[in-house]
Parts: C-alpha cells; structure tokens; sequence
C-alpha cells in the first residue's frame, strides 16, 4: 500500500505542494531533513525535501518542481492517486539554538525547505530575516506563510516585479550592514549559496548551506552525494544536507551536478512524452 495523495495544487509554474498521510515520518521529522520517494515500483528514488508536517494529523507536505521525468511523473499523479514508497526522515536536522539575528536566505524552490527552519529558529527566540528570492512575481510562493515563520520578510525578483529588484544577497548585505547578524543559512540553487558564503565570509559569520548534490540510496551507501568540506569528504545524507558554507567546495559540487545532464535530458524528452501519450490514453479510454 502507498501513500495517498490528499492535497495538490500548482504554487507556481512547475512547483507544486501535495500532502500526504505519513505518521511514521511525521512522528520524528525536523526542519532540515528530507525524504527518498518513488512514484512507482519502477521509479528512480528522488530526494526532496520536507517542507511542512502536522504531528497532530499525521499529513506530510512536499513540494516539489517538475523539472526532470521523475518530478514531472510526481505532477502527473491526482489527489487519490498513491506514491508508491516515501523513506524519511532522512538526514541531520538543522542545529537550532538562540544566536540572535538569524537570516534565511531562500532561492527559487528553497523557500519551501527554509520555512520550516526559519521557524524553527525563530520558536527558539531569534530575530528572524527571511530573505526570499526569485526571478520573476510568478515564482513567489507562500508568503503569508513566510510572515509567521520569521520576524521579517525581504521578497527579491531578478526583474523587480514583486519587493526588491535584484538578488537575495544585496538585501542580505544591507541587513548585514545595518545590524550585527550572528547566524546565516542559505537554501537554494548552487551558485546563489556560494554567493552568500563569499558575502558573509568577510564578516565572519557562521553561515551554513544546505546541500543538494545527486543523491541515490539517502543512507550514506552509495557514495553519490559526497561533498568536500575544510579537505574532508563528506555525505549530504547521513552527514548533511547543512554543512559550513566557509568550508564547502562549491566548484566541485556544481560541477558533479552536471554530470548526468545530458543522459537527464535525453531521459525527460523520452520518457515524459510516454508519461504525457498515456495520460491522455487513459482520459479517452474514461
């Protein structure tokens, strides 16, 4: 038996929140860690991260882009639909005590992952920025969410359609200069973590990266998702994903993310147009 799917909507293009009933999960989940899903018994296994859950009620949420053919099956699927096996929580959870100015820096999807920890960090008495960035309005998600899971919020597009025109670590500088930051944590794409690391670097603050390289089995087996931190290699799944962004080798990490882009591609064209042909040879055959 799978996991049913109970809530789903599009936050925004190609991003989507579902949730689903996950008691085993949902028992022991914290901010930070993730989970391993397949869509089917024949599905690769995808790591994603846990964006909410409700202890009380047992319901996990996940969100997700479509950008590849797993997550485009994974939007494919209608609430009552089932996903075949969720493992989780996986991961270490986000070490959370009072620094006292804390900023959240959320890139693109990483706003979903950074509001549980934005919370988290301000239940535990910090003053909380969220710092959440995007190209466009359009891809703008939860934000009154975001309002209650931290003391401030600070919306950046690329284009200036919504808040501050420009990128989420200008906003971070200004803050920075204007108040003593004590703690920072950058969740997103790879070039705009490593951006905040070199922001904050000069300043001497703590700051950390949670980490999102290839990822197969989640329990430090397979050795896909090492990462090099201060020389040392490590594991975003059993070590991570939050790692000393000062420390991290972000050349060699962004350039193992490319490995598989072709076979990717090649993938997605292939098997998303089957995905799309049966989707549409099951609504005529209703």
């Amino acid at each position: 038996m799978g996991y049913e799917i109970l809530y789903k909507r599009e936050l925004c293009t190609n991003q989507y929140e579902i949730r689903v009933k996950a008691p085993f999960i949902t028992k022991n989940a914290q901010a930070g860690q993730f989970i391993i899903l397949r869509t089917d018994k024949n599905s690769e296994r995808i790591p994603l991260t846990i964006a909410d859950y409700d202890r009380k009620n047992e319901i996990l949420t996940i969100v997700y882009m479509a950008v590849g053919y797993t997550t485009k099956k994974l939007a494919s699927l209608e609430v009552g639909d089932e996903i075949e096996d969720i493992v989780g929580p996986l991961g270490v959870a986000t070490h959370i005590e009072n620094y006292g100015n804390v900023i959240c820096v959320a890139g693109g999807y990483g706003a979903a992952p950074c509001y549980l920890i934005a919370k988290a960090f301000k239940e535990a008495g910090n003053n909380v920025h969220m710092v959440m960035g995007a190209r466009t309005k359009d891809l703008i998600f939860w934000e009154d969410k975001m309002k209650h899971a931290c003391n401030e919020l600070h919306i950046t597009t690329d284009d200036g359609t919504l808040g501050y025109k420009g990128f989420t670590t200008e906003v971070a500088k200004q803050i920075i200069d204007n108040e003593k930051v004590d703690y920072v944590i950058a969740v997103g794409p790879m070039p705009m973590m490593r951006a905040v690391a070199e922001l904050t670097r000069p300043y001497g603050i703590k700051t950390e990266a949670s980490m999102n390289p290839i990822m197969v089995d989640g329990t430090g087996m397979c050795g896909a998702c090492r990462v090099t931190v201060g020389g040392k290699v490590k594991f975003a799944c059993v070590d991570g994903p939050d790692f000393d962004a000062h420390q991290i080798d972000f050349d060699e990490v962004i350039n193992r993310t490319r490995i598989y882009k072709k076979e990717e591609k090649n993938c997605d064209e292939t098997k998303c147009n089957l995905i799309k042909k049966g989707i549409e040879l099951e609504k005529a055959n209703a």
